[in-house]
């Protein structure tokens, strides 16, 4: 588990979260996707929509299908959009690994400017269920729940 946790954390700041990686071609109409690859492993994550959005992470091992995880986010304040990736969501992802929490979103908490980001999250990386929140002086205004683990023949 220790190569795989190692590998998603290098995977997470290849992609989404460093906000100068390149996309990958579409898997499925309308999708933002991403892909990382090393070695016998291959990380994939695709997601549809903006401010409210869907999404799914999964990593291959020698070909076969070995871990995954599903996410849907809401932005509360829609006019806080594009403000609240760049100054909260993005900067906090990139802090996987930083803290003993598991790397499937961010820190525990990370705060930037008036921006707070918490991450509470249940299990291990076999089987997991988390919330992410980010607050903007106080007041919430982005929610995102998350859900995974391993997967098994």
């Amino acid at each position: 588990m220790k190569k795989i946790e190692a590998f998603l954390i290098e995977a997470k700041k290849q992609t989404y979260a460093n906000g100068n990686a390149r996309k990958s071609e579409s898997t499925r109409l309308n999708s933002n996707d991403y892909e990382y690859q090393k070695e016998n492993m291959i990380y994939h994550d695709t997601y549809f929509g903006g401010t409210n959005f869907i999404g799914e992470e999964v990593i291959y091992k020698d070909k076969e299908i070995y871990w995954g995880m599903n996410y849907y986010g809401v932005t509360l304040d829609e006019t806080l959009s594009e403000e609240a990736m760049d100054k909260a969501l993005r900067p906090a992802l990139m802090q996987v690994g930083s803290d003993n929490t598991i790397p499937v979103r961010g820190p525990k908490e990370w705060i930037n400017e008036e921006y707070k980001y918490t991450f509470e999250v249940e299990g291990d990386l076999s089987y997991f269920n988390g919330t992410e929140t980010i607050y903007k002086n106080d007041k919430k205004i982005y929610v995102l729940k998350c859900s995974g683990g391993l997967i098994k023949k």
